[in-house]
């Protein structure tokens, strides 16, 4: 009867503590995102081309190249294709020769990280914060003289708004 009784008390106090961190995180995932664009599959898909879904909605990656914004070095700021929020300046574009666009730093709150064991590899993904568009990844590569980072970005997700000239 004490095992049993020992067995409840247990199983109630796990519950109870479970939904107690659930809400806790749930209102802080609330607080924290209330500019997140939240779409359907279906209006991003009429949003955004093909090739644009893939890397930003199914985390795909673009072909390696010299394409898109590899070798493009104007002043600017590159902004997500799918909700426009700003991520990188163009001063934190540099050639890293890896075939996409690399910067060594990224405007601060603009991207969220996560751990990817996808493909028998751990790396770190990173999304745009404001639509949760995959972006692609950080490496620890980079630049030894500035941050020692390399945000490998796919063309596809990002986009490309000149700096005003004066």
């Amino acid at each position: 009867m004490k095992k049993i009784l020992a067995l409840l008390f247990i199983t109630l106090m796990t519950s109870c503590t479970g939904n107690a961190q659930k809400s806790k995180k749930e209102n802080k995932k609330m607080t924290e995102n209330k500019d997140k664009i939240v779409k359907t599959e279906a209006e991003w898909k009429a949003q955004l081309t093909d090739q644009e879904y893939y890397v930003l909605r199914q985390k795909g990656t673009d072909r390696a190249g010299n394409g898109g914004y590899t070798k493009h070095f104007e002043k600017g700021t590159y902004v997500c294709r799918a909700c426009d929020a700003q991520l990188f300046k163009s001063g934190s574009k540099y050639e890293s020769n890896c075939g996409w666009p690399s910067f060594d730093d990224a405007i601060p709150g603009t991207i969220d990280f996560t751990r990817d064991t996808s493909h028998g590899m751990i790396r770190t993904e990173i999304t745009c914060t404001k639509c949760d568009g995959h972006l692609g990844h950080i490496f620890d590569d980079g630049p030894k003289e500035t941050t020692g980072k390399r945000y490998c970005v796919n063309t596809s997700s990002i986009k490309f708004v000149p700096a005003e000239k004066k």
